[in-house]
């Protein structure tokens, strides 16, 4: 497996090809955060690889998870009556999450700056993306957690779900009309979820047990901007984007059946995890909710950088993603009844699993496609120029 190619000739062909193309319509992008980064990326050096700023912004996202892991491992920090998480760790996730989205923002414009866009390049953001969409919504869920303030972990599986989903819509439609339509969620989130962390800090964890509106709660609001934003704004501009390429006779798959293969794999994981939750005999989720939401946050993503490979390289998106082979065989052995530490082991093995495949595929994505290129993903320097 050390050498395993998953990227195959063809799709090679097809990156040699590639050209970006994407849309960012968003207001806040286009009059606040892009002069913002267009400001901020005179601060870096011309020799800084855009691949390494990349990295370095999820390397941040990372962190604030397994800071908030330590302070707050079963989301019953923000509860009534529960040892709270301090005040400065709020303040540090909140910079670092705003640093972290300035850095995927900023990215790009430094390989145009350099003179060094790649079809990795942006392989290598979007897949990071892509992984980073669990990190950011576990992160933000101790906010309000678990108990009578807040949120239960099955509504929060349910809310990930919306915001994984949300995710590949952007992609699904570039898989099928060849433009990558950024979608205005994104923006938005990042720089409200930064804000309230710095709140946080300033009013602590109770100002969020009170009403919002009547006895609208805060974490109701939570609850409503997430699903609202998905449902009123990113569903509908994602339609409408796809009906105009289909006016426009652009669509480059014309059946609906290959329309909608990127969205098999991904409905699977979301049946068969569900399955999971619900004829768990342990209530898994209630025992380990960061770790489930982990192990389906990183299957995703491995279904997710597939489809971008796919949709760069102009071919057909795979059917079927093998690592939910195992997934299945752990749900069926579950079903037959096992003893609550067994389950705990076969989740925290399976998570193991998926997040060792998932790293070799992007690390074996990586060296192909720098390979091809003849470049090295973290120094603007050429092979042939040692």
């Amino acid at each position: 497996m050390a050498g395993y190619e998953y990227v195959s000739p063809e799709q090679l062909a097809g990156f040699d090809k590639y050209k970006y193309s994407a849309l960012d319509t968003n207001p806040l992008s286009l009059y606040i955060m892009h002069p913002f980064w267009n400001t901020v990326v005179k601060v870096f050096p011309t020799w800084l690889a855009p691949n390494l700023i990349t990295f370095s912004g999820f390397l941040l996202v990372v962190f604030n998870f397994l800071l908030m892991a330590y302070f707050d491992p079963d989301f019953y920090a923000s509860a009534p009556g529960h040892k709270h998480v301090p005040d400065w760790v709020w303040i540090v996730v909140g910079i670092l999450n705003f640093t972290a989205y300035t850095l995927d923002g900023v990215d790009g414009k430094q390989a145009r700056r350099t003179n060094s866009s790649t079809p990795l390049g942006e392989l290598f953001d979007h897949g990071l993306d892509s992984w980073s969409c669990v990190y950011f919504v576990v992160t933000v869920y101790s906010i309000f957690g678990r108990g009578s303030s807040g949120v239960s972990v099955f509504v929060l599986y349910l809310l990930l779900w919306v915001v994984l989903f949300s995710f590949i819509l952007s992609h699904w439609e570039k898989y099928n009309t060849g433009i990558l339509f950024l979608p205005w969620g994104y923006d938005i989130s990042q720089v409200t979820i930064s804000f309230v962390y710095i709140v946080t800090a300033i009013v602590g964890v109770e100002a969020w047990y009170e009403p919002f509106l009547f006895n609208f709660l805060y974490r109701d609001l939570f609850t409503a901007m997430i699903i609202g934003c998905a449902l009123c704004v990113t569903l509908p501009m994602s339609l409408l984007n796809f009906f105009r390429s289909y006016k426009n006779n652009t669509l480059k798959h014309n059946s609906v059946y290959e329309a909608m293969v990127p969205f098999f794999s991904p409905c699977l994981l979301f049946v068969l995890s569900t399955a999971w939750i619900l004829q768990s005999p342990s209530d898994i989720l209630e025992l380990h909710p960061r770790v489930f939401y982990f192990m389906v946050g990183t299957a995703f993503a491995n279904i997710t950088c597939q489809l971008i490979v796919c949709q760069m390289s102009s071919t057909r998106c795979p059917t079927f993603n093998w690592l939910l082979v195992p997934l299945f065989l752990v749900v069926l052995v579950v079903n037959l009844g096992v003893a609550s530490y067994i389950e705990s082991i076969l989740l925290y093995t399976l998570t193991a699993a998926f997040t060792l495949a998932h790293i070799h595929y992007g690390v074996r994505v990586v060296k192909q496609l720098s390979s091809h290129f003849q470049i090295y993903p973290f120094s603007l320097r050429k092979p042939n120029s040692d």
